[in-house]
């Protein structure tokens, strides 16, 4: 962006500045060096200084273009100084994640999801209902095997479903991960959506993903589709 503006006496030969150099002053994260831009803007300085003391009285300077190459390096500056705060608030905000994140581990949360933890012949599931039905329940373990299958009555709202681990044929299935099936229809046979809700122990959470995933019964999920917290063997 620096040039000789027009207008100049040809007496002035040489008014440069070399910039100074520093690597300390790249910017890391915008993938602009910002010391290049200092150094550019203070050898404009120097020029336009150099220019003004200098100038033809019978061919002065355009005060219209300098002033807007001074306006264009301040938004330039100013656009750098952005992209830096806006860089530091992106990792408050992860380390923020991270830290509320590993605040779940060893917790007793539920989660929007139908898969569950059979332990100790004990697995439990939430299904919410908007009104009255009739459900189909089909439990199937980790292979996609179906073990058990049953009907239950629904009220409106919140609902739970437990299961002891027994298929239909009474076979004690073995402790592990269980996934539910419902489909419901009300009494005029219409169709009901019904969302299901699964608690379970965080195990870990991976801090590599944005945001950090909490494993809960074998699957992943973020902060925000945890629905309650409670405390551990409660």
């Amino acid at each position: 962006m620096t040039s000789i503006l027009p207008g100049i006496s040809n007496t002035v030969t040489s008014a440069t500045t070399a910039p100074t150099s520093s690597a300390s002053g790249a910017g890391s994260g915008s993938g602009i060096d910002t010391q290049t831009i200092a150094g550019n803007f203070q050898t404009f300085l120097t020029l336009l200084t150099t220019q003004l003391k200098n100038q033809d009285p019978t061919s002065p300077l355009d005060t219209n273009q300098f002033t807007q190459q001074l306006v264009e390096f301040a938004q330039v500056e100013q656009q750098l100084k952005s992209n830096d705060q806006l860089a530091t608030l992106v990792s408050l905000q992860q380390t923020a994640q991270a830290t509320q994140a590993l605040g779940f581990v060893g917790e007793n949360v539920t989660v929007s999801g139908n898969t569950a933890q059979l332990a100790n012949g004990s697995a439990s599931w939430t299904m919410s209902s908007p009104k009255p039905a009739n459900a189909t329940i089909n439990i199937s373990n980790a292979s996609g095997q179906l073990v058990y299958s049953g009907a239950t009555a629904l009220q409106t709202g919140s609902n739970t479903f437990k299961w002891s681990g027994k298929g239909n044929d009474g076979t004690q299935w073995p402790d592990g991960t269980y996934t539910m099936a419902v489909t419901a229809t009300d009494a005029t046979g219409q169709s009901v959506g019904v969302s299901t809700l699964v608690s379970g122990i965080v195990d870990s959470v991976d801090l590599t993903q944005t945001p950090p995933m909490l494993s809960v019964n074998g699957q992943n999920f973020t902060v925000n589709q945890i629905k309650g917290v409670s405390r551990s063997g409660l």
